[in-house]
């Protein structure tokens, strides 16, 4: 799926059922340009503050389900807000983003759009916002019951101790002992071993 920039009306493709006025009157107040883009593997979304005679650019992957999709851009929307308060003098993911995130995040729930097993991830969630969206472990959880099923794909931790795993990029692990809050896993071909998030979605290889 090539990057293209949606049209207002099309968004509401990409969000659950109540949440689109909402979404588009943060878009149409701030003068976003939304670009929905191919998966991209290290970030779920992007954003890019405004420079003199264009607007603010946030992309967002057009491969998420609608409920990860509006909390990507909310997460992203909240940095928009933070650089407008506050120009670059703030960090990344510091308190200043973190608060606006929240006050974000907390209007939308209050709506009822998510599920109730998704709501209660996010209200866990409003403690200490991950510097990346979706990234706490028990939200991705929760948001992956909303993916399309895909029967050959699993989490590490669903796997038995000892079975070999395939990831996206095609190369082949062995799951190991769990170390806190990773698995260590061994690559078959080169024997060097790797720390996994025990939500990591990987092929299981018979």
């Amino acid at each position: 799926m090539a990057a293209v920039e949606h049209p207002m009306q099309a968004l509401q493709h990409y969000l659950p059922e109540g949440s689109f006025e909402r979404a588009v009157h943060y878009l149409h107040t701030h003068k976003v340009h939304l670009t929905v883009t191919r998966e991209r593997k290290s970030v779920l979304g992007d954003y890019r503050n405004a420079v003199t005679g264009k607007n603010h650019r946030i992309s967002i992957n057009g491969n998420l389900n609608k409920y990860a999709f509006l909390i990507t851009l909310l997460h992203e929307l909240a940095h928009l807000l933070a650089f407008e308060k506050f120009g670059n003098r703030i960090a990344s993911h510091g308190n200043e983003w973190k608060t606006i995130y929240r006050r974000l995040l907390a209007d939308f729930i209050t709506t009822k759009i998510f599920p109730a097993e998704i709501e209660n991830a996010l209200r866990q969630s409003l403690q200490n916002p991950a510097a990346s969206s979706c990234a706490e472990d028990g939200l991705i959880r929760v948001l992956k019951l909303y993916d399309m099923q895909k029967e050959s794909f699993y989490f590490i931790e669903q796997l038995p101790a000892g079975s070999r795993f395939k990831t996206k990029e095609g190369k082949v692990y062995q799951k190991g002992v769990r170390l806190r809050k990773r698995y260590k896993c061994k690559e078959i071909k080169t024997g060097l071993e790797y720390l996994f998030s025990p939500v990591y979605e990987v092929e299981r290889v018979e």
